[in-house]
């Protein structure tokens, strides 16, 4: 992957995420505040957890950190998935958002 295609999948996902943060403050019970300074967006919660993405541009990677922990994806096959074989961003991120929120959010992956 070249440069100019990792950045162009990486705004693509990063602009993903604050659809669906806009997305669910709309449609469900929460008040996700996303925040998003050059390559990185912060998305806080009502709890004042937060969940943080940025984009590794030197290693072509998408670090996601939460309470469970930091994990590191690259794009193969149309999808960013997990460096150590964890799974795939969208997953891992929903997964952490409820745990976060306390809630069953209905989110649906862009």
């Amino acid at each position: 992957m070249t440069d100019a295609e990792f950045l162009d999948q990486a705004e693509r996902l990063l602009k993903d995420l604050e659809s669906v943060c806009d997305r669910l403050n709309d449609e469900e019970p929460v008040d996700i505040d996303n925040q998003r300074v050059g390559s990185m967006v912060t998305l806080v919660f009502p709890n004042a957890s937060q969940i943080v993405v940025n984009l590794q541009k030197p290693l072509h990677e998408v670090w996601l950190a939460s309470r469970s922990g930091g994990y590191h994806f690259k794009f193969v096959e149309g999808a960013w998935m997990d460096t150590k074989g964890q799974g795939e961003f969208w997953t891992q991120l929903f997964t952490d958002m409820n745990a976060q929120t306390g809630l069953a959010l209905k989110i649906q992956k862009p």
